[in-house]
């Protein structure tokens, strides 16, 4: 994800979208990234517990890749990244965070919601190691749990598919149907509505509950965009990792249509280039300043603990301005950011 001309130095990268992690003993990717300190001082471990996908999502984690890149190259030291499969158990969670911690990483960082129960047990047992996690809120003495307000800039998304609809039909296709995506589609859809009321905005979800092949699925997503296209839909807005690549491409196949990207600034990603000039904005998501900020406590020997949750008012969410495609809707933007940030609106997280 990029930087965005708003991006506050303090702030961000679902994400998705939000995305679920899963992890397993024998991972589907166990991938060494050390090298030696670089920066004075002592060096950085830092264990990565990567959401299915991983890096190179285009999205979501490799927004949090990004933060712990950083940190890396500012001070120093390695990162070991291990990365979540589909089929993974919560034992599987359970074992890859410890064997992060058990390898001397520290800080240990789930990259997902789904990391919250196994994380709850492994924190405990690893009272020395500062632990974080993304998307969700995990209690602990050691842990940081890293938040956003995902519904406040999905509702920027919705005005701006509002505003920009011809044809006022509109569509939000999650990647999981759990809590945290419907953060994305309750924000987006109060902000078509509020912008728009005749808009009509179809809504679909790739996979349920525990099945989180629908952060991984660019021919789901691709199928399901090229649905809503077909039903008369010509903006919309994905929350499905790299599920969401697909979407993206059935949109730019379509002319006159709008894709809105998520978690990372997608117009600016190499491999979207392609069809960047389809990517209306995107609900830009600053997990990499969540991690980057988590990591750099750790380094300073002050780790973050406790909630710390990043906001529209922070520029912890936003709209990427990439491409030049809202310019013309910046004034409306700039008047719905205003409300939301002094509580004029009040963004709703379920549908």
């Amino acid at each position: 994800m990029r930087r965005v001309a708003k991006l506050s130095a303090a702030c961000i990268a679902s994400a998705a979208l939000a995305l679920t992690a899963t992890a397993c003993g024998s991972t589907s990717s166990d991938n060494d990234t050390g090298s030696s300190p670089s920066g004075g001082g002592k060096g950085v471990k830092v264990g990565l517990a990567f959401d299915v996908g991983g890096r190179g999502d285009r999205s979501f984690n490799d927004s949090a890749a990004r933060g712990a890149d950083k940190a890396k190259k500012e001070f120093g030291g390695d990162i070991k990244e291990l990365t979540a499969k589909t089929s993974d158990t919560e034992a599987d969670r359970e074992q890859r965070l410890s064997d992060l911690a058990d390898a001397g990483y520290n800080p240990v960082i789930g990259v997902g919601y789904a990391y919250a129960a196994s994380m709850t047990k492994v924190a405990a047992k690893y009272p020395k190691t500062s632990f974080g996690i993304v998307d969700s809120v995990v209690n602990g003495k050691n842990v940081d749990s890293i938040t956003f307000t995902e519904e406040q800039g999905s509702y920027l998304a919705g005005v701006a598919a509002a505003l920009k609809t011809k044809s006022n039909h509109v569509g939000f296709i999650g990647g999981v149907d759990v809590p945290l995506i419907k953060k994305f589609e309750a924000g987006f859809v109060q902000g078509v509505k509020d912008t728009n009321k005749k808009a009509k905005v179809d809504t679909q979800y790739l996979s349920h509950g525990s099945d989180t092949s629908g952060f991984a699925s660019p021919d789901k997503g691709k199928e399901a965009a090229q649905g809503m296209l077909d039903n008369g839909a010509d903006v919309i807005y994905t929350a499905a990792g790299s599920s969401g690549n697909g979407a993206i491409e059935a949109v730019a196949g379509k002319k006159g249509a709008w894709a809105i990207g998520v978690d990372s600034d997608q117009y600016n990603i190499p491999g979207l280039a392609k069809y960047k000039n389809s990517i209306l904005t995107s609900m830009v998501k600053n997990v990499d300043v969540g991690v980057y900020d988590f990591v750099k406590s750790v380094h300073d020997g002050k780790p973050l603990t406790g909630t710390n949750t990043y906001s529209l008012a922070k520029d912890g969410v936003s709209l990427s301005t990439s491409g030049g495609f809202i310019d013309d809707l910046q004034a409306k933007l700039d008047a719905a950011k205003k409300k939301i940030v002094d509580g004029s609106i009040k963004v709703k997280t379920t549908p």
